[in-house]
Parts: C-alpha cells; sequence; structure tokens
C-alpha cells in the first residue's frame, strides 16, 4: 500500500527529492494533481510537458516522427513538440500512466530509467513525473513492476482544507465555498464507494470549480441552474447546495461592517453554525475584499467578534483560535499579531490553559 500524502506534504516531498528520483501519484480523478503540480513548478519557473499517456495509441505518439539521416543513411527520429531543445529543465508530467497501451509503457521504461528517448537525453535537472488513477471503477492497465520500481510511489490525498485554501486564493465563490466547509463529505466521493455509478454524476474537486464559476454570475439562482449544476455535481449534491443557499447566514462583511447589527443574528447561532462563519472569517481575509475594508473599522469589528465568543461560547473561541494557530490561513493571525496586541495576548494566555 502506497503512503497517502495531503498538499502540504506534497510540496516538502517536492522540495527534498532529487530530481533524479521519479515520482509517481495515484488517487481518484478530479483531485487537482495536475494543477497542483503546474502551479507548484510554475511559481519556480520550470515548465511541466504534459503527456496523456492514457490517449495514446501508437509509441510514435511519444517518440516522435522517423526520419532519413541524409549524413549516416540511418532512420532517426525527430524530436517530439514537448521534448525540449533549448537545454532547459522541465517536468514531464505523465498522467494517465495506468491508462497507457503496454506497447506505451514499453517506450516510457527507457525514459524513466536512463532519462533518454530516442537516443536524446532529458536536460540537466529534468524531472519526472507520472498520475495514475486508483480503485476499482477504473478501466486500467496492470503497470509491470519493473516500471513500478523506478517510481517513488505515493497516494494522493489534498484534505478539504488543502482545496478550501486554495479557492479562497483563486476567489471561487464564496456559497460554493461556505457550503463545502459545512459538507466537507459533498466534496469527493468516498474513495471507499464500490458501486458502479454509471452515467450517474458524482462530485469531485473539479467539478465544484466549475460550479463555482458558473455560479459568480447568477446572483439569485432560479430552478433551472438548480439542472444546470446538477449535471456538473450529480442530483443529490445539486439539491443540497440549493437548499442553503436560501439560509440568511451572516457573511464576514457583515461581521466586520457592523458588528452591533450582526450581534442580533449571532445570539440565535448554534456551535456549528459559528464554527462555520469563524471558517468564512479566515478564508476572507485570505481575499483582495479585505483590503477594501477601513482598516480600523476591521480591527474594531474583529475585536468585538473575538470577545464575543471569548465570554459567550468557549469552544467556538477554541475553534477561532485554532483557526488561527494551526492552518492556512496566516492574514488573520498577521493582522491580530501586528494591529491588535490585546487580543493577541488573550488568544496566547487561551492556548497556554489548554
Amino acid at each position: 500500500m502506497a503512503i497517502a500524502i495531503n498538499e502540504t506534504e506534497l510540496m516538502t516531498l517536492l522540495e527534498v527529492t532529487p530530481t533524479w528520483q521519479n515520482i509517481m501519484l495515484t488517487g481518484r480523478h478530479g483531485i487537482g494533481k495536475s494543477q497542483i503540480l503546474t502551479r507548484y513548478f510554475k511559481e519556480k519557473g520550470i515548465p511541466v510537458k504534459t503527456l496523456f499517456l492514457g490517449q495514446m495509441s501508437d509509441p510514435g505518439d511519444l517518440l516522435g516522427l522517423p526520419n532519413k539521416d541524409e549524413k549516416t543513411g540511418k532512420t532517426v527520429f525527430m524530436p517530439p513538440y514537448w521534448f525540449p531543445v533549448d537545454g532547459q529543465p522541465i517536468v514531464l508530467f505523465l498522467d494517465e500512466i495506468n491508462r497507457a497501451r503496454p506497447e506505451i509503457l514499453q517506450t516510457v521504461m527507457d525514459l524513466v530509467l536512463n532519462r533518454k528517448l530516442a537516443g536524446r537525453e532529458l536536460p540537466e535537472g529534468s524531472r519526472i513525473i507520472a498520475a495514475g488513477n486508483d480503485g476499482e471503477e477504473y478501466q486500467l492497465t496492470d503497470l509491470d513492476p519493473a516500471l513500478v520500481s523506478r517510481f517513488n510511489i505515493y497516494t494522493f490525498r489534498p484534505t478539504v482544507e488543502d482545496w478550501l485554501l486554495w479557492a479562497t486564493r483563486t476567489g471561487l465563490d464564496e456559497r460554493i465555498l461556505n457550503f463545502i466547509s459545512a459538507n466537507p463529505e459533498l466534496l469527493d466521493r468516498s474513495a471507499d464507494t464500490k458501486e458502479d455509478q454509471g452515467l450517474d454524476k458524482d462530485p469531485d474537486r473539479r467539478a465544484w470549480e466549475k460550479v463555482a464559476r458558473l455560479m459568480e454570475n447568477i446572483p439569485n439562482p432560479l430552478p433551472v441552474h438548480q439542472k444546470v449544476v446538477a449535471g456538473i455535481i450529480g442530483v443529490h449534491a445539486a439539491t443540497q447546495l440549493f437548499l442553503s443557499f436560501r439560509k440568511d447566514d451572516l457573511s464576514p462583511i457583515d461581521l466586520l461592517t457592523d458588528f452591533k447589527k450582526a450581534k442580533k443574528s449571532l445570539d440565535k447561532y448554534e456551535l456549528h453554525q459559528l464554527s462555520l462563519l469563524n471558517d468564512a472569517l479566515a478564508r476572507f481575509f485570505e481575499t483582495d475584499k479585505a483590503d477594501t475594508l477601513d482598516r480600523e473599522m476591521v480591527r474594531k469589528n474583529l475585536k468585538a467578534y473575538h470577545d464575543y465568543l471569548l465570554k459567550n461560547n468557549r469552544e467556538a473561541y477554541a475553534h477561532f483560535v485554532s483557526l488561527i494557530d494551526g492552518t492556512g490561513y496566516k492574514k488573520m493571525l498577521l493582522l491580530i499579531n501586528k494591529e491588535m496586541p490585546d487580543t493577541y495576548k488573550k488568544i496566547v494566555e487561551f492556548i497556554q490553559t489548554l
């Protein structure tokens, strides 16, 4: 069984693994393997060349076209479109590796072992990363043990928090983020589900991104929109999502612009509602919207909310503190630490009592 890693651990893995060691990530479709890798290496200025091995029907799709060398009279292969000819390192991402035909996998063998393709070497410092689906619901090709032995293999299982943090920084529709925060089980279909889904849609992270980008232009959704969304994430998830749109919940902006008014609703909130509001607040500070609000007003209302939780609901306050102390949401902590010293002192004192 492969070792399971989340997104944060994947970043560390990429930092510490030498470039000459090949990596294979397994997991369900739609969890962001290629997207996360592309974003990571783009920030480092290294291009990612993605090859969908499952879509290749002939080794020539990988090797390139044969051509006669007029000087030697021998056959040589022209570099394929993806092969780097400038000598700069690349990340070669071999997607769908366990959907590839056996003859394609044979071509891959020399590439992953010797970093060569038809006699041409990949530039020094290049990486090879493969990805494959894992589960009985997929039609897969059994991989040769000799090929498998050439990879460090990990099961990629990004957490719900990983996705929410990414979605927040990407600027996806806040209604979708709030819904997933309240219903984390609907972000991905359980990997333990074995039944045949046929053509029934099931939610995954890729699908939720589609829904978020669709809904951002629909402030007041109609019944027909629910049908559109159901075709993306399935009937059950779409029904639950549209039911959530009917709730009149406080938003972070409500809280940070007029706490006195928001308090009337807070007094009716139960623990799970306060926890969801804490999550939404922490995510809000990660967006550009937070910078558009008057700073003094934000500090005043955030302090009032902090003091309200500390006085009225210790469990909700502990959740608020945990978001500051142990998640990827750092901007709210930065604000409190630098601009709200009295509040920060109370948080530190509370942590010391745990």
